[in-house]
């Protein structure tokens, strides 16, 4: 049997990189996933290749309301939820002394804001015993040069999701995080014009990630898609308030 089979799920940030392969396995294990994604042509495209059991919501998760839609198209489809993977992020560059009001505002809207209201407006469509995963980073664990505020965002979500495991023990509800190091997705190819700008800053961030990496390449989205799988499933049933790093190894040497 799949491992979610006749299981929902709520992916935002679903278009691309790690929520579009997360999204991808959880159909593959039978799952009905609802997907968000900020850009529609990019939602659509998604929508198509992930096949039947997908419905896209446009939306920013920044948004109050369009986080209320997204739960009102999951209410109105006759569904409730199983597991909700707050993955959607964003990354800005500002080194301490560069640090601008619109740069935190931007950040803590998307990443830190936006995971409270995904887990919290869920609540009351989520199933006794279902699943929460946060995606954070290895960045929470170590300092990270020119990304300190969003490193501190995902540092946060660690901690939520110590607090909310506890908060929702009496529901069985299972809060945990993945933390991936350097993934390639298209996200990561932005941070490197940003922290590289100029011609070869894709060969030159890759050598300086790389060379931090133990297992010495980037991992991929689909790996990091395997972890979220685990922590959606029955397999991890005794598993809450745990970080799952999938990051070469970065945080252990």
């Amino acid at each position: 049997m799949a491992l979610l089979e006749g299981k929902t799920a709520v992916i935002t940030g679903g278009s691309t990189g790690i929520g579009f392969a997360t999204a991808k396995r959880f159909v593959d294990e039978g799952a009905y996933v609802f997907i968000t994604g900020r850009r529609q042509a990019e939602l659509d495209a998604a929508v198509k290749e992930l096949g039947d059991n997908v419905t896209g919501v446009q939306g920013d998760v920044s948004r109050q309301e369009d986080l209320d839609r997204l739960y009102s198209v999951v209410a109105d489809s006759g569904r409730r939820i199983d597991v909700v993977f707050a993955n959607a992020a964003v990354i800005d560059v500002a080194a301490i002394g560069h640090i601008t009001e619109e740069h935190l505002d931007y950040q803590l809207g998307v990443d830190f804001k936006g995971v409270v209201f995904t887990v919290q407006k869920a609540l009351p469509l989520l199933n006794d015993g279902g699943s929460i995963i946060l995606n954070s980073s290895n960045t929470n664990a170590k300092a990270s040069d020119g990304i300190g505020v969003y490193a501190a965002i995902k540092a946060a979500l660690r901690s939520l999701a110590r607090t909310w495991a506890s908060e929702l023990r009496d529901r069985k509800i299972r809060v945990n995080v993945v933390s991936p190091g350097a993934t390639a997705t298209p996200g990561i190819e932005s941070l490197a014009q940003l922290l590289f700008p100029g011609p070869g800053s894709a060969e030159k961030f890759e050598e300086y990630q790389i060379s931090s990496v133990p297992m010495a390449r980037y991992g991929t989205s689909d790996e990091v898609a395997n972890a979220v799988l685990f922590l959606a499933s029955d397999l991890s049933s005794f598993t809450t308030g745990a970080d799952i790093p999938v990051d070469g190894g970065v945080n252990q040497f």
